[in-house]
């Protein structure tokens, strides 16, 4: 009896489901993000994204040769952590950093803990981050869509900082708060192309109906349930609501943070990574809440613009304390001592 017993760190999951058709899942969620970032950014888009999963495949293929490890790619982890990262991207983003983003994400944020359920960080986010501290300007500069420039489907490395930019929501949120222009300024017409996708950010957080159609995907198919994604919304909006009540000249309305930035990618597809997220509803509330917060935090009262991949970070780190509060209780009750 003992020998079918198996113990394993996470993903803990039952049939019907596997790795493989939860990441699975994960990519077809994802699939309305991407087409709509090939729309609006054209085939440096897809370049882009391609790039960004062959680096991530073909480093956890030699991580794997190196330590002499089974071969992992069959669980599909990789190519998600590879969508996940050139969704949080810059559309004209140098191939080169990509490949860059790709390896750590997986060499640093993934394979040195042990590989797939060992990693106590999302690695997409620890890619996003390094690329982050280490290229600022490249990761800051953002380009118009190719609906409003007819420019952007050019694929040309030399160029690509030379398109026509345009500030993003969020940056605009913080002159906002800088008093620079008031929140009144922001229109009824720019408020909807945060759905739509016709304005400057990454490559997945410009279009806000292709990501919640994503999620709801994922919430059909069970693959996720909703307690994070619905304590990081809530929560990211009554910090947002604060701010906004107490002084709504300098704050942007909640709902402007709901849609803009990755707030909505976070939400439904990277804090509710099985790995790196607690295991109890309550700890997922818990994480959810803390998520959301740490991003208001951030974009209300720091300087950076967005806070989703430091608020994960933050959050993953403590997930193994909040797992530990809240302890599941084995069924028939706790042992007595």
């Amino acid at each position: 009896m003992l020998k079918d017993i198996r113990v394993s760190c996470s993903p803990h999951i039952s049939e019907p489901f596997s790795t493989r058709s939860v990441m699975i899942d994960v990519v077809i969620g994802l699939t309305p993000a991407m087409a709509a970032a090939a729309y609006y950014f054209r085939i440096y888009a897809v370049v882009l994204i391609t790039t960004c999963v062959l680096s991530c495949v073909v480093t956890e293929w030699l991580c794997n040769k190196i330590c002499k490890r089974p071969n992992s790619l069959g669980d599909f982890s990789a190519v998600v952590t590879g969508v996940l990262l050139a969704l949080s991207l810059p559309p004209k983003l140098p191939l080169w950093a990509a490949v860059i983003g790709g390896a750590v994400s997986i060499s640093i944020g993934k394979m040195v803990f042990g590989g797939l359920g060992a990693n106590i960080f999302n690695p997409a986010m620890v890619g996003r981050t390094f690329l982050s501290v280490s290229f600022g300007v490249l990761m800051t500069s953002w380009t118009v869509p190719a609906t409003i420039d007819p420019a952007m489907p050019s694929v040309s490395q030399e160029n690509a900082l030379d398109m026509r930019t345009q500030a993003t929501p969020l940056a605009w949120s913080k002159m906002a708060i800088k008093n620079e222009l008031g929140a009144d300024i922001y229109a009824e017409e720019q408020f909807k192309k945060t759905f739509t996708g016709e304005t400057g950010g990454c490559l997945g957080e410009t279009c806000g109906i292709v990501l919640l159609l994503g999620g709801l995907y994922l919430l059909i198919r069970r693959t996720i349930s909703f307690h994070i994604p619905l304590a990081v919304l809530v929560s990211a909006f009554v910090f947002a609501s604060i701010a906004y009540f107490v002084d709504s000249y300098a704050y942007v309305e909640p709902f402007f943070h709901l849609t803009s930035g990755g707030l909505l990618l976070c939400a439904f597809f990277i804090a509710t990574d099985p790995v790196t997220a607690p295991l109890t509803r309550r700890g997922m509330w818990l994480f959810g809440i803390g998520v959301g917060a740490i991003t208001m935090l951030i974009r209300i009262v720091g300087k950076y613009p967005e806070g989703i991949m430091f608020a994960v970070l933050l959050m993953n780190a403590v997930t193994p304390l909040i797992d530990r509060l809240f302890e599941r209780v084995p069924i028939g009750g706790k042992p007595s001592i």
